[in-house]
């Protein structure tokens, strides 16, 4: 392979975002990237994992971006996959070592699980965010009074300090939004029973729905809301999140957010029937334009 065309073919955009949001997306690149250069040479698994020492899943898992890589073993896989270009060794080897670099929400590793930073990743990277939510006004979306009441409510024991620092969290994470002059795009789609549900009471609950109008307006935000009277639609089993990565060259990334961990289903087929059902939850949901006028009309009778 040429330098250009490895260049093409690890995208540069992906690789920028990448460098800006922690090592998930190197990770996840670096990974794709390895998977394809094994497979075009016919070579397993196993044989791969036996030249780094390592066993067949621990190559599955590096390959699926669920583990940093060291610069050693990430050369001896470029040697067994026969890649000779300079250009795309030096690329790859650059990735390799930020796929063990500290992310900025390791600052808030004590509120942060393990499970977490998958998202995390992704989501400063993303392009695209696209989200369903049923009970609670989504986090990219919400104002710190509304979040520190959503916080307490799914951390009733937390002292002062640890929700002062998870609302910190909350609110660096909003900075995708402003970014420039990559600002990521947000489409959320909301059932009306978690704008009707007060939240940190109902002072807390106007300043929202204030904010949900205001920020609503903004070109890289669209938010659609499902009324009471669309009745039933696709998703009713609970909230999840759908993010486009930088680049084309990666699969979108789903997260179901559990009481104390996540899924992330990652078969095509998989993230085929979210995204059928994102785009159906908007065809059930209000047009983006109608937001500003229903949410005055829930203020009004909040």
């Amino acid at each position: 392979m040429g330098t250009a065309e490895a260049d093409h073919s690890l995208s540069d955009s992906g690789i920028q975002a990448g460098r800006s949001a922690g090592p998930v997306v190197p990770r996840l690149i670096l990974g794709a990237r390895l998977r394809v250069l094994r497979e075009e040479k016919g070579i397993s698994r196993e044989t791969a994992g036996h030249v780094i020492r390592a066993s067949r899943s621990k190559i599955s898992r590096l390959e699926a971006g669920r583990h940093g890589f060291k610069p050693r073993d990430v050369a001896d896989l470029l040697t067994l996959y026969e890649v000779t270009d300079d250009a795309e060794r030096a690329t790859l080897l650059t990735l390799a070592e930020e796929t063990n670099a500290s992310a900025w929400w390791r600052y808030y590793g004590d509120v942060v699980p393990a499970w977490m930073h998958i998202y995390l990743g992704a989501e400063q990277a993303a392009d695209v965010v696209r989200c369903f939510e049923v009970q609670r006004v989504p986090g990219l979306l919400q104002t710190p009074a509304y979040a520190r009441a959503s916080i307490l409510l799914a951390h009733p024991d937390a002292k002062p300090n640890e929700l002062d620092r998870r609302v910190r969290l909350r609110m660096t994470r909003q900075l995708i939004l402003h970014r420039q002059p990559t600002a990521a795009q947000l489409w959320a789609v909301i059932d009306e029973a978690a704008l009707r549900r007060p939240v940190g009471g109902s002072d807390t609950m106007r300043a929202q729905l204030r904010h949900l109008i205001k920020i609503s307006r903004l070109p890289q935000v669209s938010v659609q809301i499902i009324p009471f009277d669309a009745g039933g639609y696709a998703a009713e089993g609970g909230p999840f999140t759908i993010l486009r990565l930088p680049g084309g060259q990666l699969p979108d990334v789903v997260h179901l957010e559990q009481l104390a961990t996540a899924l992330y289903p990652g078969k095509p087929a998989e993230i085929e029937r979210y995204r059928h059902a994102m785009d159906q939850l908007v065809l059930a949901a209000d047009a983006p334009e109608e937001t500003p006028t229903i949410l005055h009309r829930i203020l009004q009778e909040t």
